[in-house]
């Protein structure tokens, strides 16, 4: 059964995971190989209004380059290197 969530998306999956004094905490064996962590790996915490949000790197590069998207409407003249190029034009190099 999936938890409807409050921005109105749904959890995959609900679990509560211990912290201890010290501040560590472990994710299960089977979550971190679902993500690809079995060996290890970061993970990003978004910290949101009404939580956490835990994402690994390859979940945080998707979501920024959808949100560079977003914003730039998919223009190739809004990219990073372009950007740069053309600052290389007008500086003559």
């Amino acid at each position: 059964m999936k938890t409807m969530l409050i921005d109105g998306t749904e959890a995959v999956m609900t679990l509560q995971i211990n912290i201890t004094p010290n501040g560590r905490m472990s994710l299960p064996a089977d979550v971190r190989k679902r993500l690809g962590l079995t060996g290890g790996g970061a993970i990003y915490l978004d910290e949101i209004e009404d939580g956490v949000v835990l994402r690994t790197a390859s979940q945080a590069v998707a979501r920024a380059q959808a949100l560079a998207a977003q914003y730039t409407g998919g223009n190739p003249d809004a990219s990073v290197d372009a950007f740069l190029q053309r600052r290389r034009e007008d500086s003559g190099e």
